[in-house]
């Protein structure tokens, strides 16, 4: 696609009708309930909240509320948050570092919009929740499962840089700085141990708890322990720049570069990458997810470099060539029973779940891209 057509508001305007349209029509379909994190044949499942992908679904609601003004949005919302009130007072499935997954798309959203208090109070009780996970001595959130389980014990994820504006936000709320250091140490260890030499990455960091020492790097969701999971780069690269504008030490935007560009050249032609970044070519199967989170931290990482910086503006324009191959194929419009967005994404290959299908926070962070672009509406990180 030409250069200038990506800087027309109308193809944009067009492109966000479609997921707009699915949005509005899952309302009713999903009631009170919430979206699998995968599909199954393109629709989604019906569940309870009590997965870590439930608040992707209010995300965007939010968004979509935030780019149209059309109440029908902001009303089903707003119906969802005694769910999350519930789910903290009852401590449904909340031994997990998703708390800020699960409440900045949500109640963090809904009190940023609205000024709702009860949302508010809720995401803060999320930022205490969520402290429970840190382990001082080593420096770290754990990410999942009880504290005392010795198969997550000390264990840290590439996605947890997405929890941590969550407790960077409580601490500018109360003044508690204890949040603020518990997420600038995880911030420090993610980059430290996490991100290898040659600025891939490992989705997992296991941490000696008793001794406070790094132990190994492992993948649950990657081809191997070695290689680059998509995703997980894609979350290191949004989550670092996410990070930045509350910490401001330049050396993040620094990892976040690095990050991008191993991203950047592991694409293939149609700029959607492979669920594992070990592979460029072949049948292995695409990740849009991965690709629309990676447009989304690019977004951000132009946004956050200085008007002088050279590569400002290419993250920018890939970033919109990014979002432009998705909208013109890699929708699901011409399946008229899907209640996903995106085709082509991957929950867990080696876990042999939503292979090839819609995941939840693919089709989120798409609406979140493309209210972007067109609104540039502060974000709820």
């Amino acid at each position: 696609m030409e250069l200038d057509m990506l800087y027309r508001r109308e193809y944009w305007e067009n492109a966000i009708q479609y997921p707009l349209e699915v949005i509005r029509r899952n309302i009713d379909c999903f009631g009170n309930l919430y979206p699998s994190p995968s599909s199954v044949t393109l629709a989604y499942r019906l569940i309870p909240n009590e997965d870590w992908t439930s608040s992707f679904w209010n995300g965007m609601l939010w968004q979509a509320y935030q780019y149209s003004g059309d109440s029908i949005f902001r009303i089903a919302a707003e119906r969802l948050l005694p769910d999350y009130q519930e789910r903290i007072r009852k401590r449904i499935n909340t031994d997990t570092h998703d708390l800020g997954f699960l409440y900045i798309l949500s109640c963090k959203a809904q009190y940023l919009i609205t000024n709702n208090r009860h949302a508010y109070n809720a995401a803060l009780q999320a930022a205490e929740l969520l402290m429970l996970r840190y382990h001082a001595k080593a420096g770290i959130i754990q990410a999942w499962g009880n504290l005392d389980d010795p198969s997550q014990r000390g264990r840290m994820i590439i996605d947890g840089l997405m929890n941590l504006p969550l407790l960077f936000w409580a601490a500018a709320e109360t003044g508690d700085m204890t949040y603020w250091n518990a997420a600038q140490s995880h911030l420090l260890q993610t980059r430290r141990y996490i991100i290898r030499d040659d600025a891939s990455t490992f989705h997992t960091f296991y941490f000696d708890l008793d001794s406070g020492k790094a132990s190994r790097g492992s993948t649950a969701q990657g081809y191997s322990d070695s290689s680059c999971w998509a995703r997980g780069q894609a979350w290191g690269i949004y989550g670092l720049a996410l990070n930045y504008k509350y910490v401001k030490d330049p050396s993040i935007l620094d990892d976040a570069k690095r990050l991008a560009e191993y991203f950047i050249t592991h694409l293939p032609d149609d700029f959607i990458c492979y669920w594992d970044l070990a592979f460029t070519c072949g049948s292995e199967e695409r990740d849009s997810s991965a690709t629309i989170i990676a447009a989304c931290g690019l977004m951000e990482l132009s946004e956050q470099l200085p008007l002088v910086d050279k590569d400002r503006r290419r993250y920018e324009v890939l970033a919109l060539r990014i979002l432009s191959s998705l909208h013109e194929h890699y929708e699901t419009r011409l399946s008229p029973d899907a209640t996903g967005i995106l085709l082509h994404g991957v929950y867990s290959k080696p876990g042999r779940e939503g292979v090839d299908e819609c995941t939840v926070w693919g089709d989120y962070f798409y609406i979140e891209a493309l209210v972007r672009v067109l609104r540039h509406y502060p974000l709820f990180w």
